[in-house]
Parts: structure tokens; C-alpha cells; sequence
């Protein structure tokens, strides 16, 4: 196996870990240790430990290993403030050709989500959720929005996995919010969509 691929498949097999929660937030993970569970040398590890660090899903602590980060509760609200406001914008200042076709648009993602809550996919299921939210903050067609948005990948994907018992223990519900913001998004209401988005957020995220 090259280097390339023994880093590929450590790379993939850290990551689910860590979104499907095998890998709690505040586990330290040991390169040695990784290695040996999945029959590789150190360095496809530590190469993979980079990468999800740049990814914000890691700190590397040298000589210590890697831990899997976990945000703050003020974290949390900042960053779901903060893409609230960008989404909202997204649906405010979008033209009725930008919302034509939402929903045809959007409907493989919501049952790719719904396919994966129900098979316990939750890794699936954070891709499938955040691109869906990305969706209505790209909806203005505003690249400067869209930047500031993909800024906050990081902590939105943290802030999902700090959630994941609230996510997995009320799917349905989750689901028939998601729809909701998009009937919201689709019709331009972007004031019910702020107040819909912000109760979701406070839902899934347990926001203090």
C-alpha cells in the first residue's frame, strides 16, 4: 500500500470515528495506538492527524497525540449566531430566480438525511445537513457571504457533533425543521426563516 493510500484510509477511518462519536470530543488519540489498530506505520498517521487538524476536528499536542476538540457552550451560540445571520442573508437578499427550483434542488439532501438517521449513519448524515444549510447562504449568490460562511465549517461540524444524542434521539423532528426552513427559504420569508432557524439551533444545540 502507498503512502498516499495508507494516509487515505487513515484519514477516512479517524474522521468517521470522531463524527460518529467512537472518538469523543476530549479523547486523546495515540499515533502508536492508531497504527497498530489499523496496521500501518506512523507516519500515513500522523499525516491524517494533520489533515483533521487543519480541518479544526483535532489539536496536536507533540509527544502527547492529537485531541479531539470539543467547543465551549459560548462557542456554540457564537457560531450559531453567526451562521444565522449569513443564512438569513442568504434567503433575504436572494432573487425569486435564485429560489426558483429550492426545493427540487435541496430534496436529494433532505433523503439522503433522512437515510441516514434512520440507519444510524450520523457521519452521512453531518455531510448531508451541512451542505444543506450552506445551500441557503449561497442562495444570495454573494461570494463574500459565502466565504464567511465556509469559515465556520469547522465549528458548525463541531457544534453538530457536541449535539449528536439531541440529533439522534428526536430525527423526525429534525427533519420537519429542516423542511420548514426550506418552505421559509423558498418563499423569501427570510424574518420567519431567522426565527425558525433560531429555534432549531436552540433545539438541536441545547444553547444555553
Amino acid at each position: 500500500m502507498s503512502e498516499a493510500s495508507a494516509a487515505d484510509r487513515a484519514l477516512a477511518h479517524i474522521r468517521s470515528a470522531v463524527l460518529s462519536g467512537t472518538y469523543p470530543p476530549g479523547t486523546m488519540l495515540s499515533e502508536s495506538a492508531l497504527a497498530a489498530d489499523l496496521a500501518l506505520s506512523r507516519t500515513p498517521i500522523r499525516a491524517a492527524l494533520r489533515l483533521l487538524q487543519d480541518e479544526g476536528l483535532l489539536t496536536i499536542y507533540p509527544q502527547r497525540g492529537a485531541l479531539v476538540r470539543e467547543l465551549s457552550p459560548r462557542e456554540v451560540r457564537e457560531a450559531a449566531e453567526a451562521r444565522n445571520a449569513l443564512e438569513t442573508a442568504g434567503v433575504h437578499f436572494a432573487d425569486e430566480a435564485a429560489r426558483r427550483g429550492l426545493r427540487a434542488r435541496l430534496a436529494p439532501s433532505l433523503a439522503a438525511q433522512e437515510r441516514a438517521l434512520e440507519a444510524g449513519d450520523f457521519p452521512t448524515f453531518v455531510r448531508a445537513a451541512m451542505e444543506f444549510h450552506r445551500s441557503f447562504a449561497g442562495l444570495a449568490q454573494n461570494a463574500v457571504l459565502l466565504d464567511l460562511y465556509d469559515r465556520l465549517q469547522d465549528r458548525q461540524m463541531l457544534s453538530i457533533l457536541r449535539s449528536t444524542p439531541a440529533i439522534t434521539g428526536q430525527p423526525r423532528q429534525v427533519l420537519d425543521e429542516h423542511r420548514a426552513l426550506l418552505d421559509d427559504a423558498e418563499s423569501g420569508d427570510w424574518v420567519s426563516f431567522a426565527g425558525r432557524l433560531l429555534a432549531h439551533q436552540e433545539e438541536s444545540h441545547r444553547l444555553p
